[in-house]
Parts: C-alpha cells; structure tokens; sequence
C-alpha cells in the first residue's frame, strides 16, 4: 500500500548524481526502499532536462511498486510530468500554493526553513504538507547551511501540527537524538548512498524509528 502524507515517517532518502551516478540511480534507490526508506527525493542539479525526465519517471514507478513515496527537489514541472507525490521548494522557490495548484491538494510540498522556527511556521501556515530543519551536523551536501540546534527540533514540535524532517550530516550515530528532540523523518544523502551497502545502512536508520 502506498503511504500518504499524513503517515510521513521514518527514512528519507535524498540522491546525488555524483554518488549514483548512471545506472546506479536506480540500484541504489532499490537497496534504500529494500532496507526501508519510505520516501525518496530525487535531486539532480547536473543532469540535462531529457535525463532528469527519465531518471524521475523511473525513480517514481519504483518507489511506488515499494509502496513508498516519491518527490521531486524544486521543479514542479518535472514533478508533475512524471506523475511525482509532489515536490520539496527551498525558501527561494516557487510558493507553496502555486506548487499545489500545479500538483493538486492532495500533493506533498515540502519546504526548506533551515534552522529558522519562523519561517516553519509560515510555512505550515501557507499549507505546506512537512518542514525541512537543519543542517544539525556538519554536512556534506551543504556544508555552508546554518547549523541548527538540536532544541529548535523540540521547540518546532511544540509549535507545528505538519510532520518535520531534520536534515544535515545525519548518520546511525547521531540520528536517534533527533528523533527524541521531534523530528519524524531522517533525511540522509551521504550517510546512506555514500556506502557501499545501501540498503543495510537504509535499515540501520529505520530501525531507530
């Protein structure tokens, strides 16, 4: 059965193209949701728009046959050309209510807040389905992001109704203290698809869950 919006919980894996890159998009996507990853974002800022296309499509009839959801990072369009769940917008992207327009109600949208409690609330304000906090530790992804506290995870719980997904150098050591803080998904990029085995590190963060 495919998860909706309102069970977001547990691992949320994130690709790279520089650490799956070519075939091993869709290998290491297959070992992630094989070890438990209940939703994936595809992310690829490298790729041309016909590849982009293609590796979305794919990733999207694999995480549903798996039972699990599946979102594009900021393009709507591509979201909804290969029939996405729906879309993850940084702060500088297109508003929420225009990718809901585009996608339907029933779409997930996602947005970055960074380490700012503010701009959470805004944003489950302005409807958004979940939140983005973090980076919490040293990242590779991003490593110029704001560090956040871990305490603002437990301030957002006390404040947000919407499911929050902590983010930044998260990996098996460090994961489970932000779960206890309140977050609800661990969004892992390098700590799961920078291994070699995919989908025993995918079931090592879902079991902290």
């Amino acid at each position: 059965m495919l998860l909706n919006k309102s069970s977001l919980r547990g691992l949320y894996a994130i690709t790279d193209p520089q650490l799956l890159p070519g075939r091993q998009l869709l290998l290491g996507v297959e070992q992630a949701l094989d070890g438990g990853a209940r939703l994936i974002q595809y992310r690829d800022k490298l790729s041309n728009n016909a590849a982009r296309h293609a590796n979305a499509r794919a990733l999207c009839i694999l995480c549903h046959n798996h039972g699990a959801l599946f979102i594009v990072n900021d393009d709507i369009a591509l979201a909804r050309s290969t029939g996405a769940d729906g879309v993850h917008l940084g702060q500088h992207d297109a508003p929420v209510q225009n990718a809901q327009n585009q996608l339907g109600r029933d779409s997930i949208v996602g947005v970055s807040c960074h380490a700012s409690l503010k701009d959470a609330l805004t944003a489950e304000e302005l409807g958004a389905s979940y939140v983005a906090l973090g980076r919490f530790f040293p990242s590779q992804t991003k490593p110029d992001a704001p560090q956040a506290p871990i305490q603002l995870l437990t301030d957002a719980r006390a404040g947000l109704g919407i499911p929050i997904v902590a983010i930044g150098g998260i990996n098996q050591d460090n994961g489970r203290a932000l779960i206890d803080a309140g977050c609800d998904m661990l969004a892992v990029v390098h700590g799961l698809f920078g291994n070699n085995n995919i989908q025993q590190h995918a079931r090592a963060f879902s079991q902290l869950f």
